[in-house]
């Protein structure tokens, strides 16, 4: 232990921001004057901190084994420094173990336990996620397209971003496979006049985006089912379909019936957008130095994160060809860091929704535990250690004489114009 505490005090003095670490007996190592102090109470937790566990060091904070003053900006500069390895890169298996992943990943994403595994996050309190997301609880990254936008007018970027690379049309048959609290749904029905349809799994945003559909005078043209995404049955495909921030929580082991799935409720020549978290390394599911068990345990259970080739891989595989993909990384940084900082700007509102009865974690240490996980996930996309894409595929319908390009099999126009052309007007 002496030479584990000696080791910690030589790299507290390494570190961008000073920090000072209180031992369990009362004494203190670093900064005289810190802008960040870990008050520990248990002995365990401190060698996490010394060897570089800084995943387990967050979860003795939410369990209240380690005190925390400071902000968490300073606190992620001095977690970035304490780390000895990449968790992007620290895992690296055998075939067994891939086996038993794979058995463990099929285990897991069951109808039943996808259910509870989003309602366990998503149903926490909407008024809760009211507090830092924007007014349209947009829950995923936003499209910082200037530097100058508010983190509000970001997400209505991307909502747009997203319809103008699915060239989306009046009339179009529309699906938003898990739509959240309908912020794309409704976007894309009011912006672009799509019959729309979104699916989700959790409770609360499906009850709140029936209200906001009613308000809207949608009823008819937009509708929003409670059911999961391999149960959903349709008399006719869709023109087109979007994924945001969804297929993290489906396994790796489903990731070729999910893409089968997808390319089952598309028509031929039809588009479909998929966005969201791949792994910063080729071969980890989930990110290294105790963070993925951090994140497995109190805030998304099951979740998974494939490379982007791997996923690229499993939707050729289910015949959907990709047209373009984006990688977002640096947008979702800024994103959670907006996130970060409307939740630390209103804590004793957090603390007073967090009170209510209810779900598996509450009050504050459902609070540590996402001030965490917001400042943690903001370094980690900053770091590079996960990254955000949007892969843009389509269903090739074997027309190989549509138009002026020979082979496209689809209306895609295999150019970007279309993407960019009027970039001041949001609204069309």
């Amino acid at each position: 232990m002496k030479h584990l505490l000696h080791t910690l005090e030589g790299r507290l003095a390494t570190l961008p921001v000073p920090m000072a670490v209180q031992l369990p007996a009362g004494q203190q190592l670093g900064a005289s004057e810190p802008a960040v102090t870990l008050r520990f109470r248990d002995r365990m937790a401190l060698v996490a901190l010394a060897t570089g566990e800084i995943g387990n060091v967050g979860a003795a904070i939410v369990e209240g084994r380690v005190a925390l003053e400071g902000g968490m900006r300073d606190l992620m500069a001095a977690a970035a420094g304490l780390l000895t390895r990449d968790p992007a890169r620290d895992q690296h298996h055998g075939w067994w173990q891939r086996v038993l992943a794979r058995a463990r990943s099929m285990a897991v994403h069951t109808l039943a336990h996808d259910a509870r595994h989003v309602q366990f996050h998503y149903d926490l309190s909407d008024d809760f996620y009211a507090l830092w997301l924007d007014p349209r609880r947009v829950y995923s990254c936003a499209y910082y397209r200037s530097p100058d936008l508010t983190l509000a007018q970001a997400q209505e970027a991307k909502l747009d971003h997203i319809c103008r690379k699915l060239q989306l049309q009046p009339g179009d048959r529309f699906l938003d496979i898990g739509a959240g609290w309908g912020g794309l749904l409704l976007w894309a029905a009011e912006h672009y006049g799509v019959d729309a349809t979104g699916i989700t799994l959790s409770r609360n945003q499906h009850a709140h985006v029936l209200r906001l559909i009613e308000g809207r005078g949608l009823q008819g043209r937009v509708r929003m089912q409670l059911v999961d995404y391999r149960a959903l049955q349709v008399q006719q495909p869709f023109d087109k379909i979007a994924s945001v921030g969804m297929f993290e929580h489906v396994g790796r082991a489903q990731m070729g019936r999910y893409f089968d799935t997808v390319a089952r409720l598309l028509r031929p020549g039809g588009l479909v957008l998929n966005h969201g978290i791949t792994a910063g390394g080729a071969d980890n599911a989930q990110l290294g130095a105790g963070m993925g068990d951090f994140i497995e345990q109190y805030i998304f259970p099951g979740g998974e994160l494939l490379h982007v080739s791997t996923v690229l891989h499993d939707m050729a595989r289910a015949g959907l060809e990709m047209v373009d993909t984006e990688n977002l990384r640096p947008h979702y940084a800024r994103t959670l860091w907006a996130w970060s900082d409307g939740l630390e700007a209103r804590l004793p509102a957090a603390r007073e929704v967090l009170a209510a009865p209810g779900g598996a974690l509450q009050g504050d240490k459902v609070l540590r535990a996402y001030r965490l996980y917001l400042a943690g996930s903001a370094l980690g996309f900053e770091r590079g250690w996960m990254a955000l894409h949007q892969m843009l595929a389509i269903k090739p319908d074997g027309d190989t004489t549509r138009g002026s390009l020979p082979g496209a099999q689809s209306g895609y126009p295999f150019t970007r114009d279309h993407m960019y052309a009027d970039p001041g007007n949001l609204l069309r």
